[in-house]
């Protein structure tokens, strides 16, 4: 049955991906046969709307030079659910998804050990230049390569592959099985970290990075708007009740005075515009240090930046605060170009920029504005079906766990007490579909036998996966989602999480534009074709032939 349920998603989404053509405008032919460097930029909850939503203040450098000499794929789609952090960076890397590359959320419940696991905790290696459990980490629990694997691979590890990204999962993964290096950063002390899975100690470029304590210098410095508040007409009201608080902060408005912040002022760190700015001067750093781009070989720099999704968690994309983020964001990624202008050359390098996944609006200003919307608790979901169970049953904590919009059953347990399965199955998905913000509910084994409108059915083909996976699924009305009634999350299927950005740039990219259905599970493979190297093993994708030539 899943054999059959994964290939009836991939016959949909490869139709969809084949389907009308867009003209190419311009096309320039670098005249190196490879770039020296490809750049993968991920921006952590960028909803793709936001490209043009803030255009008008925009610099020429930044987003709007992307856009004006690259090439732009405007109509790009997650195929998959759930749409979190570390499953997005395993899918634009490995051009997979969760059924394949056993990337299933950031967390999910492993029923042989009785606990949730973390996607890149791994506690055979320890951590370089931090020794508790922020350094345990390694991609292996992902199962397929990535192109950065396959770049390697290409030309017998010449290359150079590094990954950096404030969330050790937004590091780990997009730098795949062989990278020489990870880095992502320790919210205790403000600076770089690894594991031993890469190296034995940091390199002396990181230590002197570290030592400069640039995010402690940062915090220094009160965060104002980049323009008069009253300007920003795209955003809400600056105090509303719905929005969520930078750690250490006791309200919610501008003027956010990071510099009071003394007690965990690291962490908060993380919510801030300058974190940005912090990675990417890191990512310089490894450029010139690491002489990415000066070998003979094609080098990869995966970037992701992490802080617009810890502030969009908090602010929601309505607010002052994501407005002002994507503001200075542009300017950092202006800047960002300008440095590999100088030190590579242009069209001597190869950039694409991706989202990982979007964001809902908070439900309080859609309910504010009439819109249904609303939030609900995975923990009381949980506990209220266990307690109906053993009322029925008579059998305590049948529901071993529920995330990722799936419950995980003990079905060992029930099967050891001679429990009738089926009868509290039967009862677990009547509960839920008698929920108000819930639309249906089914066992995942059972997903080709449920009617279900597409594209939902096949992302969830695409996000089951029979190791990893709960047992029975449930899909929830727009705008409802687990969380709490101030800030907002992701993790769905609707285009508010789904729909995400992507740009090409750079070395023989033609500028141009398109609204045909892709994917991200085609960027690996685009990659993949323009390198002339073999695409991931795990890979679903299409090439982009629009930027291939």
């Amino acid at each position: 049955m899943q054999k059959f349920i994964f290939t009836a998603a991939i016959v949909t989404f490869g139709f969809l991906s084949t389907s009308a053509q867009q003209k190419v405008l311009t096309r320039i032919k670098s005249s190196s046969a490879k770039p020296k460097l490809v750049v993968g930029i991920v921006i952590d909850q960028m909803r793709w709307d936001f490209l043009y939503r803030y255009q008008a203040r925009y610099s020429n450098g930044g987003f709007k030079r992307l856009m004006a000499e690259g090439f732009s794929y405007d109509n790009t789609m997650i195929p998959y659910i759930p749409s979190y952090t570390a499953v997005g960076h395993t899918c634009i890397y490995s051009g997979s998804v969760p059924a394949i590359s056993g990337i299933v959320g950031n967390n999910w419940f492993d029923k042989s050990i009785n606990r949730n696991v973390y996607c890149t905790e791994d506690s055979s290696v320890a951590g370089v230049g931090n020794n508790d459990y922020q350094g345990k980490m390694s991609p292996n629990n992902l199962w397929a390569t990535t192109i950065t694997d396959e770049l390697k691979l290409s030309n017998n590890f010449q290359s150079k592959v590094i990954g950096i990204s404030l969330k050790d999962r937004g590091a780990i993964l997009p730098a795949g099985h062989t990278a020489n290096g990870a880095y992502w950063y320790d919210e205790k002390t403000g600076k770089w970290i690894s594991s031993t899975f890469y190296m034995k100690a940091l390199p002396d470029w990181v230590n002197r990075f570290n030592d400069k304590d640039l995010a402690g210098d940062f915090m220094k410095k009160d965060w104002t708007t980049l323009y008069p508040i009253d300007t920003y007409t795209f955003s809400t009201a600056d105090n509303e009740p719905y929005e969520s608080v930078i750690p250490g902060e006791s309200t919610s408005t501008f003027p956010h005075k990071l510099s009071s912040i003394s007690s965990g002022k690291y962490l908060s760190f993380k919510y801030v515009p300058s974190a940005a700015t912090f990675t990417f001067d890191f990512a310089k750093e490894a450029i010139s240090n690491e002489r990415l781009g000066g070998n003979a070989a094609t080098d990869f720099l995966a970037v992701s930046v992490s802080s617009t999704d810890y502030m969009g968690h908090s602010f929601g994309p309505n607010s002052v605060e994501a407005e002002d983020t994507y503001l200075r964001l542009d300017r950092d990624i202006a800047d960002f170009l300008t440095y590999l202008d100088t030190k590579l050359g242009k069209d001597n390098y190869l950039v694409f920029l991706t989202a990982d996944h979007g964001v809902a609006h908070i439900p309080g200003f859609m309910t504010e504005h009439g819109m249904g919307a609303g939030v609900f608790s995975d923990l009381g979901l949980q506990s209220e079906i266990n307690k109906a169970v053993s009322d029925h049953f008579g059998i305590a904590n049948a529901v071993l766990n529920l995330q990722n919009y799936q419950v995980y059953l003990d079905l060992e347990g029930i099967r050891k007490q001679d429990k009738d399965l089926a009868g509290i199955k039967d009862m677990i998905i009547r509960r839920l579909k008698s929920k108000p913000y819930i639309t249906n509910a089914f066992e995942l084994k059972d997903l080709s036998l449920t009617t279900l409108a597409e594209p939902i059915k096949t992302m969830i083909a695409n996000g089951y996966n029979g190791v990893r996976s709960g047992d029975i699924q449930f899909v929830s009305k727009p705008g409802y989602f687990d969380g709490s009634n101030k800030g907002t999350t992701h993790g769905l299927w609707n285009p508010y999480d789904s729909h995400i950005p992507l740009l090409f740039f750079g070395w023989n990219v033609p500028h141009g534009k398109t609204y045909r259905s892709v994917y991200m599970t085609d960027i690996a493979p685009t990659i993949a074709a323009k390198l002339q190297i073999q695409m991931p093993s795990g890979s679903v994708g299409k090439v982009l032939e629009e930027i291939v030539n």
